[in-house]
This record gives C-alpha cells, structure tokens and sequence, in this order.
C-alpha cells in the first residue's frame, strides 16, 4: 500500500478530514482509492461490485444537466460540423447520449454503463468504461463523461478512451468540485482539482493528446461551477 503524501494529508485536513482512510493514496498530483485483495493484488470484482451498488442506489439522481449537455452540441457543431459518433461513458440513466442525439441531430450516440440495469435505458449497453470495443477505435468524434472520477486507474482510462477518438476528435470531462482531490472515496475512487488537470493529461498523453481548452459550462449543480475539459486527439 502506497503511502499518503504528508502534503496531501495536510491538504485534506485543511478540507475538513480528520483522519485519513488508509486506501487512499496520493500520486502524480491526484488521490485514488485501492480496490485491493487480502494479498494486496487489484479486486476488479470489488470494483464492479461497488459501482453497480452505487448506481442502483443512485439510479433516480441525475447529474447531467440539458442546459449544459446543449450548450456543449453547440461546441462540437462548431469545432466540427458533422458529427457521426459519439460515445457517453458512465451514465446510470443514459439522459447524455438522450439529449447529444436531440441536440447532434443525425448523429449516433450510445452510452456505456457497468451496471447490469444498462439494457433498461435507452441507447445504453452494459460495459466497463476502462476497456475498449474494437469496431470503437480510431471511430469517434467525440466521447463525454461526467463519471471519469469512478476510475479506479485514470491514465489506463483516458487512454482508452483517446484511443477510440478519431485523430482531430475531441473527449470532454465534466469536472466540479466533487471531483476533486479531498472527495475521492469508495464509490468515486478517483479525485483530482481542475488545476491539476492539464498537468495529468499531458503526463498520460505522451504527445498523442493534450488539453485544447477549459471551457465554462452555462450551469452550475449544487451550488458548484461546471467546467468542460476539452481534450484534442493529434
């Protein structure tokens, strides 16, 4: 088990934290939570488990936003005029691709979620975001998510994830402040602040994707800003 750092202890002291949970741990600028085995090996099952119990429990809160989701249709008509694909990663109820498709008229997009209650919304498919459909490679115009902070490793993720934007594509995080470094947990293992960001992208791209932008969504959730980091695919 990697030790946390003491900055950020110190960090989530400051945020209110009075102890530390112990599977948590700081890298690179971000905290993540360790799904681990007795024998500390990665629990895959303990993962699945836990993001499925979350999204049941969850399944009526929605936190996409169709003012947003519209403004950002906008965005992506203007940076390329005739979208095809699209894919939406995490998105319980499947609202995202519902309202990319109103607003991309024409355009195809599906969402993915790892719970088995996927089937149950519309142009939704079961599936664990971390991996990747081989007819998806190189064949998106665009990929969006607001559930990147469920990754339980965010450079395999985002990786995959560019790998499936066609060169000149663009994927588009949603980031508030509940996904920064002191709200990472059990259910939402992956925390970072939006300043951070830029530097973890690039560090994960290695020259083959970097952040193009921020951009300000129209509207906040719970009393926090939306910001849309905007990342181009060389």
């Amino acid at each position: 088990m990697k030790a946390f750092s003491r900055f950020a202890q110190s960090y989530l002291k400051k945020q209110g934290f009075k102890c530390i949970p112990p599977e948590l741990y700081s890298q690179d600028g971000y905290t993540l939570y360790e799904y681990r085995k007795p024998d500390g090996s990665f629990d895959l099952d303990a993962y699945r488990r836990i993001q499925i119990e979350g999204n049941k429990r969850k399944i009526n809160q929605i936190w996409a936003v169709e003012e947003n989701i519209a403004f950002l249709a906008n965005y992506i008509l203007d940076y390329m005029p005739s979208p095809r694909f699209g894919i939406c990663h995490g998105t319980r109820q499947g609202l995202e691709q519902q309202w990319f498709r109103k607003y991309l008229n024409g355009c195809e997009v599906i969402g993915t979620e790892i719970s088995d209650n996927a089937s149950e919304f519309p142009h939704t498919i079961e599936w664990d975001f971390h991996e990747v459909k081989e007819e998806w490679l190189n064949a998106a115009d665009f990929i969006y998510s607001n559930a990147f902070d469920h990754t339980y490793d965010p450079e395999k993720c985002l990786n995959a994830w560019m790998s499936c934007v066609r060169p000149g594509g663009i994927c588009v995080l949603e980031h508030t402040r509940f996904h920064g470094a002191a709200v990472a947990n059990q259910l939402d293992p992956f925390g970072a602040e939006l300043t951070q960001m830029p530097y973890l992208i690039a560090l994960w791209g290695r020259g083959r994707f970097c952040l193009r932008e921020f951009v300000a969504a129209p509207a906040s959730k719970q009393d926090s800003s939306v910001w849309f980091l905007v990342i181009h695919k060389f």
